[in-house]
């Protein structure tokens, strides 16, 4: 059975920085594509970063050079690194997964991404 367990939120003043956490169980992480998604009150699902299984890596507009998102397929864990928080960002952080071989190719679409963590609370303050 495969889970996703996020860590790492909280709350920080504009500026700040958090480092999020999802660490996998139950499936060969490598194979997977992985992505950080976030939720407003509101507001829709967005995508924020996206990691390949070959470790090709997209960002959202939005996040493009304060954002870092990374893996370690040793741990089966996957990081966001947050840096230069704004309000905005503000929002609860999911991370997700689906098998490369499932789709064939790499997709960005929330759609795909059919395993889900429980979500980690960002809140930063202005």
């Amino acid at each position: 059975q495969v889970q996703l367990v996020e860590s790492g939120g909280g709350s920080v003043q504009a500026g700040g920085s958090l480092r999020l956490s999802c660490v996998a169980s139950g499936y060969t992480y490598s194979l997977y594509c992985m992505g950080w998604f976030r939720q407003a009150p509101g507001k829709e699902r967005e995508g924020v970063a996206y990691i390949a299984s070959d470790g090709r890596i997209r960002y959202a507009d939005s996040v493009k050079g304060r954002f870092t998102i990374s893996k370690d397929n040793a741990k089966n864990t996957l990081y966001l690194q947050m840096n230069s928080l704004k309000p905005e960002d503000t929002a609860m952080y999911y991370c997700a997964a689906y098998l490369m071989s499932r789709v064939g190719y790499w997709s960005l679409a929330r759609t795909e991404y059919n395993y889900w963590g429980q979500g980690t609370q960002v809140t930063v303050s202005s």
